[in-house]
């Protein structure tokens, strides 16, 4: 989660003003501030661009016209805040993320103006190779190099948990997909990669439910902020074991493989349990040791056996969110469960829904 102050936590379980802000930065170099009447931003770590947003404003004169205007589709970025007012002349801000502006649209006689814009993966997505790229060295500074190469002055940062390891020798043929590379050498060492509401780009793996410490409390009852939940189970793409495996024919080395399975025998999903044996596979020329494969294993059997509980809960809004951040929900019985977030959309007008998509319940938390 975002950091946020202890203040910030108890004022949005209780009655408070809620800001916005939507600042323009200009293909010219300029910027300003966007009077905006609404909009929203969604988040959602199944998605390449792990950000999008709609944000709508009441001045028709700011539908472009030519390539040059300010609200053009040729460079300009928008980077969206919402916090709260303390109501004593302090205000803490929470950034939602920093977009390239894709659309801008809009009845010219009656408005509204609609602008929609992606987080910044897209700018490496969209670069696709025109020549055979090949990766080598560590995974961080290849995966560094691949988001400059779109973006030179993209500022990318490793979370602690993750190690830095050598990967094989990889090459993507023309008309590949950057972003696909990234998140293939960023698997080698366990970790994918994505832009932070900062818009910095974070190599980090992903939080696993029962050895993290929750970010927040959504509980039920006076100063809560549990509304209601929708709970299900799935077994549909469910798996409990991971192969991973790693042959590089550039370098010579030797194939090398490893099986991860849910070894915890009070999990649902428990390889040796009445759940079975439902393994899944991925390969990649980027691993070349077994360690490597156990990391990568281990990352892609976190995010595949989490369907097995999910929850759709509605709580009052906090922007402060992330994807994968544990959260603990305590019910109106009084029972509780861990999950981890998967999506949610933040509204930029007042009030407004907050639903939470999440993952990998755990229950008796």
């Amino acid at each position: 989660m975002y950091t946020v102050s202890a203040r910030f936590l108890r004022a949005i379980a209780d009655s408070y003003t809620p800001v916005t802000e939507v600042t323009l930065f200009r293909a010219d170099g300029m910027v300003e501030t966007l009077p905006h009447v609404n909009g929203s931003v969604s988040v959602d770590r199944g998605q390449q661009c792990r950000r999008t947003c709609s944000v709508t404003l009441a001045d028709l004169t700011l539908i472009p016209r030519t390539a040059v205007d300010k609200l053009s589709v040729y460079g300009a970025q928008l980077r969206i805040s919402r916090g709260v007012d303390y109501g004593n002349g302090t205000v803490e801000m929470v950034p939602l993320g920093v977009f390239r502006i894709d659309e801008v649209s809009g009845d010219v006689d009656e408005g509204p103006v609609t602008i929609s814009g992606k987080s910044l993966e897209c700018m490496v997505a969209d670069d696709k190779f025109t020549t055979p790229y090949k990766a080598s060295g560590t995974a961080v500074a290849a995966i560094t190099a691949l988001i400059q190469r779109s973006i030179p002055a993209a500022s990318v940062v490793t979370a602690a948990t993750v190690t830095d390891a050598s990967i094989g020798p990889r090459t993507w043929d023309v008309e590949g997909d950057p972003w696909a590379a990234v998140q293939e050498v960023a698997a080698a060492i366990g970790a994918e990669c994505y832009t932070d509401a900062d818009g910095v780009f974070v190599i980090s793996d992903l939080p696993n439910i029962l050895t993290t410490q929750p970010a927040w409390t959504v509980k039920a009852g006076d100063g809560g902020t549990y509304i209601r939940a929708a709970r299900g189970m799935t077994a549909d793409g469910v798996y409990n074991g991971v192969l991973a495996r790693g042959e590089n024919t550039e370098s010579g080395a030797a194939p090398v493989s490893a099986l991860v399975i849910d070894s915890d025998p009070g999990s649902p999903t428990y390889w040796d349990g009445p759940f079975g044996h439902r393994p899944t596979f991925y390969s990649s020329s980027t691993l070349v040791s077994s360690g490597q494969c156990t990391a990568a294993a281990t990352l892609k059997l976190r995010a595949m056996q989490a369907p097995n509980a999910t929850a759709d809960l509605s709580s009052l809004p906090n922007p402060a969110l992330e994807p994968g951040d544990v959260l603990l929900v305590v019910y109106p019985d009084g029972s509780k469960e861990l999950h981890q977030v998967q999506s949610f959309t933040i509204e930029l007008g007042v009030g407004g829904s907050f639903n939470i998509a999440t993952i990998s319940a755990r229950e008796g938390a």
